[in-house]
């Protein structure tokens, strides 16, 4: 065996196509672009959502709905997760910050107490809102619901 004699596996080299080479490349004359018109031409480019001259999806699809600029968003936190809270910590004062240190919070979130699940212990929470429900469930047991 010569190192003149080494070729690459069969099918494993391809030729790049040399368009717009002249006629007897095979890609000469329009280069495989066709005839006159933009697509022809360089610096070409359809509009992001162009379909042929369909009337594009996102004008087909209706509009609907609105954006409330006003809305405050509360992240829940409800009275069972409060209630691990104070079994596995024993935490009787709550607060945001406690909540936050604990994973229940994030730190731009405003908290609201939610109902569900049981508070057996009493325990005094601070935070910037609470349902009814859960307020009645803190009071119930001797604790305070104070809003920030």
């Amino acid at each position: 065996m010569k190192l003149s004699s080494l070729t690459p596996a069969e099918g494993s080299v391809k030729n790049n196509f040399r368009r717009g080479r002249g006629q007897g490349s095979g890609g000469g004359g329009t280069a495989t672009q066709g005839h006159k018109g933009a697509q022809s031409r360089s610096g070409n480019k359809k509009k992001r959502g162009f379909e042929g001259g369909q009337m594009p999806l996102q004008r087909r699809v209706p509009k609907f709905g609105f954006k409330n600029i006003n809305r405050v968003d509360h992240k829940g936190v409800n009275l069972d997760a409060i209630q691990k809270l104070v079994d596995t910590k024993n935490i009787t004062d709550i607060t945001r910050d406690v909540l936050l240190a604990n994973g229940l919070a994030s730190k731009n979130d405003l908290i609201k107490i939610m109902g569900r699940g049981e508070l057996k212990s009493k325990v005094n929470i601070t935070v910037h809102a609470f349902t009814a429900t859960a307020k009645a469930a803190i009071e119930s047991k001797g604790g305070v619901a104070t809003e920030i």
